[in-house]
């Protein structure tokens, strides 16, 4: 079996393109097919199935890119255990959700990193995407949260799935609006007193067997007529701040970040949905040195910022 081949089938099963796979390895398209074929005779299988839309994994073909990854990472391994005159460079990697806590933490632990050659990969995102991230991005790490009534569903997904979880936190989602809403000056806040007002939500919640439509149904209060979905962290803080009327629910905030952007945070009485923040990372996979420091860094930060009305 020749290891290039290898190479070539774990990067279309990364793209899911033999076109684009081609232009990323610079080599011509019909090599590159030809290159596939050949392996799949080699080992007996049929790794993919061919459709209009590109290129998808048959159940063999997952098997066998699992198995290649794991190859391929260990040959990478080797190549730098014996590379002369080169410092080995210190690589983290995770995929998390939208989280104020979980930032400050990463901030907190970026301080850490010593030596001349680092690379740290820090991405923002929903469950599906950290997920995913492991698998097709080569993440060592992710922190995926859901609401802890589709606990079931996600331990039955991430164990199909070869993954291990820890359960770093569990809370009640906070309301978070401006120091100058109709909210801000309430000693109690109830479902009653959002009805005017505009929520901001993310707007890719995911539970694994479940359709879009009705997570976000379990997600949204009825009574809520406005709405702004946003897929990134940085402008809710901008919406916030600047549009008086607005408010969402999110994790503790730290009191910098309330400060820097004249925010409140309430906790709602009506609310009792909980949530939970999982750590997942691959069966197998041994947590490294970077690996620890962080997470210890995000116990830190928990402590720091559940203890409140959390």
């Amino acid at each position: 079996m020749n290891i290039i081949h290898m190479k070539y089938a774990v990067e279309v099963a990364r793209i899911g393109s033999i076109n684009k796979a081609a232009e990323e390895l610079l080599i011509a398209q019909p090599n590159l097919s030809r290159s596939i074929k050949e392996l799949e005779a080699d080992l007996g299988i049929t790794i993919f199935s061919r459709t209009s839309k590109g290129m998808n994994l048959t159940s063999e073909g997952e098997e066998f890119i699992g198995y290649a990854r794991k190859i391929l990472d260990q040959i990478d391994d080797v190549e730098r255990m014996y590379r002369q005159g080169v410092p080995k460079k210190q690589k983290f990697s995770i995929s998390v959700p939208r989280a104020g806590y979980i930032s400050e933490a990463f901030a907190e632990f970026s301080r850490t990193i010593t030596g001349d050659s680092a690379e740290l990969s820090y991405y923002e995102t929903n469950a599906h995407r950290a997920i995913d991230n492991i698998f097709t991005l080569k993440y060592k790490l992710g922190i995926i949260r859901y609401a802890s009534v589709y606990d079931k569903y996600f331990k039955r997904f991430l164990e199909e799935k070869g993954l291990e979880y820890e359960l770093i936190a569990e809370f009640s989602n906070m309301l978070v609006a401006s120091r100058e809403s109709s909210i801000a000056s309430l000693d109690e806040v109830h479902f009653d007193n959002l009805t005017n007002m505009i929520e901001i939500a993310h707007a890719d919640p995911y539970v694994p067997s479940l359709p879009l439509s009705n997570v976000k149904k379990e997600e949204l209060l009825d009574s809520i007529g406005r709405r702004i979905f946003l897929f990134e962290r940085g402008s809710q803080f901008d919406l916030l701040s600047l549009n008086h009327e607005t408010y969402m629910w999110v994790s503790p905030l730290p009191d910098r970040i309330l400060d820097i952007y004249g925010l409140v945070q309430k906790k709602c009485i009506d609310n009792k949905r909980l949530y939970k923040d999982v750590l997942i990372y691959r069966k197998g996979y041994n947590l490294t040195e970077l690996d620890h420091r962080f997470i210890t860094a995000l116990i830190k930060s928990k402590r720091a910022y559940f203890t409140k009305d959390s």
